[in-house]
């Protein structure tokens, strides 16, 4: 390992790796069950709003814009602690999930689960039930 590496896998010094468009993936989990609730991206600036605000600030891809967990659902994420891996490359943000996690009214993102049926093909199985009506939520 080059004296960077080391650094980067094993000091103090924070030095995050981004991908080529600016992004980290950042996974959010539940602070008290460690249940993954989603997976979005951040880049620096969402990042630092994070850990300054306590409020889980992503980069939205499709929409070009930082968001705010929770600005239009009111379903927020407070921010119990920021965890980075060992090469600095992905993000763990543990908070408090109050209401459900993910846009389409589940608890969290992960509702559907592959299973390989009999002859071998895969299928998708919704494994959850919804929390809440997103038409009424966000009201688009």
């Amino acid at each position: 390992m080059s004296s960077g590496s080391v650094e980067r896998e094993l000091g103090t010094t924070l030095d995050l790796k981004f991908d080529s468009n600016g992004l980290i993936t950042a996974v959010t989990i539940d602070a008290d069950t460690r249940e993954v609730l989603m997976v979005a991206f951040m880049n620096q600036e969402a990042l630092e709003r994070t850990i300054k605000t306590g409020n889980c600030t992503y980069w939205s891809r499709s929409r070009q814009k930082f968001w705010v967990k929770g600005e239009e659902s009111g379903h927020t994420q407070k921010v119990q602690g920021v965890y980075l891996d060992c090469d600095q490359d992905a993000v763990v943000v543990k908070v408090k999930q109050h209401g459900a996690a993910c846009h389409n009214g589940f608890h969290n993102c992960f509702y559907r689960q592959v299973l390989a049926k009999p002859d071998g093909t895969l299928e998708l199985a919704t494994i959850a039930e919804r929390e809440f009506d997103p038409a009424k939520v966000y009201k688009k």
